[in-house]
């Protein structure tokens, strides 16, 4: 348990740090217990169950199963109520990567591991939870958090606004919060409009012709099809998009084959588009069939494909940006301090509720080197300084100060 913190609507900026910073052996501990026990996308049952419980246990009104896992906890405040609704964003799920770090809160489930830092985005809105729940007396407004499964694919926030997690009190803005190891502890990353990009995937068949790999006259390679196809798809971005259109055409899968003297009848591959003008959106489909056609069409081979729009990109409003910035400059104690026109090709379903109401996503530093906590996300050996939960806590306190005000 937790001890209630006092409340006072005298609050300076370092009283209001210094309460938050009480926090910190419990989101450590929040965060370990999670990681312990990481739950893939629509499956993060353990992880619901433990906020909920915690959620209950502080008396903070709240929803489950929301889009299968999902959970709502909503904190009123008790101050010159005017009607306004700030929604916080976390994500709950985990990774099928098997962890390789040697700490004594590795997870428990084989195979699974939190590689990204859901864990951390979790245990963060947890605290806040907490901190708003006992400070309702000293903000307006009511305060919604999310805790979002699946983030990781196939994506769960869609499911949740189609739930109805944005109504009912309707939110009016949103944030949320991304730990980030390339960037160092101590540092927040925030830019207006395109954050992160779109992501689209598309898996695709060569429908060739096997045989002796002596008699390759009498086949159609589909491995030969294959890598003129992967090298041909490289000229979209090249040559097809705006140099100054940011694009990524990635092919991540490829497999053909079961033996070295036997030409292959059929090459699977699978790839990831990125961009950030939604205007490319139907042309990358559309020139990545033209060029798989066209290939196979000279070579006698037939194709099927399947493309998949995922995720929108991540479009920060103007305002919520500045307010997250102004906040930033408040925390922010190391010399590096806010990054700007932070952006990456990375993708984040957080987009599809950016363009349901204006909002802002952010990073929050948490790599340290000294410590050997700079793995890069998805690694197997991913982790991060913990020190930066208290930052998130902070961070999120103060926009809701801030919004509210």
């Amino acid at each position: 348990m937790i001890s209630t913190i006092p409340n006072s609507s005298t609050e300076n900026l370092a009283n209001v740090r210094f309460q938050i910073r009480t926090l910190q052996p419990q989101l450590i501990e929040w965060r370990r217990r999670i990681h312990q026990k990481p739950e893939l996308g629509f499956q993060e049952k353990l992880t619901a169950e433990f906020i909920s419980q915690k959620l209950q246990q502080w008396g903070i009104e709240h929803q489950t199963g929301v889009a299968e896992t999902g959970i709502v906890a909503i904190i009123k405040g008790e101050k010159s109520q005017h009607g306004k609704v700030l929604a916080i964003r976390a994500d709950m799920d985990a990774l099928p990567i098997k962890e390789e770090n040697e700490v004594t809160y590795c997870s428990q489930h084989n195979g699974v591991m939190h590689a990204c830092g859901h864990d951390g985005h979790t245990a963060i809105a947890l605290g806040t939870a907490y901190y708003l729940h006992h400070h309702r007396q000293d903000f307006a407004g009511t305060v919604k958090i999310i805790f979002q499964p699946a983030e990781e694919g196939p994506g769960g926030a869609k499911p949740m606004i189609e739930a109805g997690v944005l109504k009912n009190p309707d939110v009016e803005a949103i944030i949320g919060l991304h730990l980030w190891n390339d960037l160092p502890i101590g540092t927040v990353g925030v830019r207006s409009g395109g954050f992160m990009a779109a992501v689209d995937f598309f898996n695709c068949t060569i429908l060739g012709k096997g045989g002796h790999g002596a008699l390759p006259h009498q086949t159609i390679d589909s491995v030969v099809v294959a890598a003129q196809i992967v090298n041909a798809l490289q000229t979209i971005v090249a040559r097809n998009v705006n140099p100054l259109d940011s694009a990524v055409v990635t092919i991540g899968e490829l497999h053909a084959g079961t033996r070295m003297n036997v030409i292959a009848d059929t090459a699977r591959m699978s790839g990831s588009v990125r961009y950030f003008n939604t205007d490319l959106a139907g042309f990358f489909k559309q020139r990545i069939e033209q060029i798989i056609a066209g290939v196979c069409q000279s070579h006698g081979a037939n194709y099927e494909l399947e493309y998949i729009n995922l995720y929108p990109p991540v479009i920060n409003d103007i305002g919520m940006a500045e307010l997250v910035r102004n906040v930033a400059e408040e925390v922010v104690e190391t010399p590096l301090g806010i990054i700007p026109e932070c952006q990456i090709m990375g993708s984040e379903d957080m987009s599809f509720f950016l363009q349901a109401v204006p909002g802002c996503y952010f990073f929050l530093g948490s790599a340290n080197a000294e410590k050997k906590l700079n793995y890069p996300h998805h690694h197997p050996r991913f982790d991060f300084d913990e020190t930066a939960l208290v930052m998130g806590v902070e961070m999120f306190v103060r926009c809701v100060e801030k919004f509210f005000s």
